[in-house]
């Protein structure tokens, strides 16, 4: 057997060494893991509150579209001219123009005002 006084230190504490951080390396992957899990399960959290949080705006959303869809109606725009006198009332017959249709003239004939649809589609034919 050999005399362990002439071993350098180095040599003694190796096997310890490697021990210790194989230890520290199992450790901290275990720390790590449970790091990772607990992240998961908040993110998890905050994913699940938004999507609620998200369901109770659309829903808002959906009864203010409703509400505004109600105030825009001929009826409650009408009721609430009178509630504020307004005098708003249905247009007299003197306060009415009517507008003749252009007249159209033959198909070649281009000096003759035509609707804006037909012009349009000329363009694009020529």
């Amino acid at each position: 057997m050999k005399n362990r006084r002439g071993q350098s230190a180095v040599i003694r504490f190796g096997p310890a060494l490697k021990a210790l951080f194989l230890c520290l390396l199992i450790a901290g992957s275990a720390v790590g893991y449970v790091w990772q899990k607990s992240q998961i399960y908040q993110l998890g959290q905050q994913i699940r509150q938004r999507e609620i949080r998200l369901g109770q705006l659309k829903d808002i959303n959906l009864k203010l579209g409703d509400q505004l869809a109600m105030l825009r109606s001929p009826p409650m725009l009408d009721r609430r001219a009178r509630e504020l006198n307004l005098g708003l009332g249905p247009a007299q017959p003197s306060q009415i123009w009517r507008l003749p249709e252009p007249a159209t003239g033959l198909p070649g004939d281009s000096t003759v005002a035509r609707p804006l649809a037909v012009r349009q589609t000329d363009a694009t034919t020529q």
